[in-house]
C-alpha cells in the first residue's frame, strides 16, 4: 500500500524550511508533522526558536511557526514503508523541492531532520542549495537515541536564522 504525505506549511514569508523524510505512522493517522507524541521535534524547535510549542496545540504550533517565518514538509510526499523507520522506506516518491522553494522569496535556510531527510534533499536540490544556508540536524524521531541535550545543541542552530 502506498502512502501519501501531508502537504507543505509555508507561505511567501518562509525564511526556514525545515524538512523531515516521511511523516510516521502516528503522524499520517493525526494528519500533523511530529505526531508522535515521543518526537522531540516539538520540543526542540521550540527551545531552539524560543517559542512555546511543546505546550501548545497543533494549530496553535503552526501558526506561531509561520509567524515566525518557519515552513516545514518533508523530501518524501509517497512511498511503501511497513511500520515509521525511515530504513524501512521503500519506492519513495521525491518531493519537488525545487518548485517548493521557487516559490519561497524570503527563503534563507534550510533544516533537515535527520540524516535521511540529508542525503535525500540534498539530491533534490542539486545546485539550487548553493544559494541557501544548509542545517543537517539530528533526527527528532525517538528511535534515534542520542540523549535530548546533544540534539538541542545542534538544534539551537535554529536560532541563527533569524
Amino acid at each position: 500500500m502506498r502512502l501519501q504525505g501531508l502537504d507543505p506549511h509555508v507561505s511567501r514569508t518562509t525564511r526556514l524550511l525545515i524538512l523531515g523524510s516521511f511523516p510516521g505512522i502516528a503522524s499520517l493517522r493525526a494528519a500533523q508533522y511530529y505526531g508522535h507524541p515521543r518526537n522531540q521535534f516539538w520540543p526542540l524547535t521550540g527551545e531552539a526558536l524560543g517559542l512555546p510549542l511543546a505546550q501548545a496545540d497543533y494549530a496553535t504550533r503552526l501558526a506561531l511557526l509561520a509567524a515566525h517565518g518557519v515552513g516545514l514538509w518533508d523530501v518524501i510526499t509517497e512511498t511503501e514503508r511497513e511500520g515509521s523507520l525511515d530504513s524501512n522506506i521503500r519506492d519513495p516518491r521525491a518531493s519537488d523541492l525545487r518548485a517548493l522553494i521557487e516559490q519561497l522569496p524570503a527563503l534563507r535556510t534550510i533544516a533537515f531532520n535527520g540524516g535521511t531527510a540529508h542525503r535525500i534533499g540534498l539530491r533534490q536540490l542539486g545546485d539550487a542549495a548553493g544559494r541557501l544556508r544548509i542545517l543537517a540536524l539530528p533526527s527528532s524521531s525517538p528511535a534515534y537515541t542520542l540523549p535530548y541535550a546533544t540534539k538541542l545543541e545542534a538544534w539551537r542552530q535554529l536560532s541563527d536564522t533569524e
